[in-house]
């Protein structure tokens, strides 16, 4: 090859470079990538929207703790009340308990004959001396009408239909075994000795929790012993002392039986 094709060709060959290295750099648009006014004002509206629910939401929290904090002393509120009130009808049941102890002696008193045995207490319990009251105060009221009748007016006569009429109106009273023992009584006092052993009956046989079972079951055989049913009053002496041997009903029997075996 000639020297001068070989100079011309290097010398175009820098020319070319010369020109590449001579264009300008490609410009980039910075804000291709950013948003919009409209998309930032989208955006702004929606932040301030979340921002909204977030405030209504706290306040909805804070109306509901509130309302809450008020149940809550309402709830202590009544608390306080309902124990109130439980400490005053305890209250009242001892004030009746004490009542009806002292029923309890004056009745004995005014029904016993000399030789009866002392009347357990008026109010109703069972063989393991807990008092039942009841919650009816009617019944509560019939009641002690009838137990007036012969505690504090000694109207003893006009006192058995009263003592019926409690029977016949409340036959699952917690003081029917009570009533029923009463009526036998004053029906055993006054002679009716028929009608005193089905009241004495009912007691032994419906009431066996009853403390008065044992008194019922001693006027039993004492009202067969007066009706000259000795083997009768015999049988249920007996029955009342294997039953009941520690009771002062069983010690009341134990010489009447002797007295009927000698």
């Amino acid at each position: 090859m000639k020297p001068n094709s070989i100079l011309f060709g290097m010398s175009f060959a820098v020319a070319a470079n010369l020109a590449v290295a001579a264009e300008p750099a490609p410009v980039i648009e910075v804000t291709a990538g950013m948003p919009s006014n409209a998309a930032k004002s989208s955006l702004s509206e929606q932040l301030v929207s979340l921002e909204g629910k977030l405030d209504a939401r706290n306040r909805a929290q804070v109306n509901v703790q509130r309302q809450l904090d008020e149940l809550q002393n309402e709830v202590n509120e009544l608390r306080g009340i309902t124990e109130l009130h439980t400490y005053q009808l305890s209250q009242v049941l001892d004030r009746q308990r004490e009542l009806y102890q002292e029923l309890d002696r004056r009745v004995s008193e005014a029904l016993k004959p000399a030789n009866q045995i002392p009347a357990a207490i008026i109010a109703p319990t069972d063989n393991a001396g807990k008092v039942n009251y009841s919650n009816n105060l009617t019944e509560n009221e019939a009641y002690d009408r009838a137990v007036n009748m012969v505690l504090k007016d000694k109207r003893y006569e006009q006192a058995i239909p009263e003592f019926e009429a409690f029977n016949q109106r409340y036959p699952n009273s917690s003081y029917a075994a009570n009533a029923h023992y009463w009526l036998g009584q004053l029906l055993f006092n006054k002679g009716e000795l028929t009608k005193a052993r089905q009241e004495f009956d009912i007691v032994v046989n419906n009431h066996p929790d009853s403390s008065k079972r044992s008194d019922a079951m001693l006027k039993l055989a004492m009202v067969e012993q007066k009706e000259n049913n000795q083997a009768k009053a015999i049988a249920v002496y007996k029955k009342l002392i294997a039953e009941y041997p520690n009771s002062s009903a069983a010690k009341l029997a134990q010489p009447r039986l002797n007295n009927l075996k000698s």
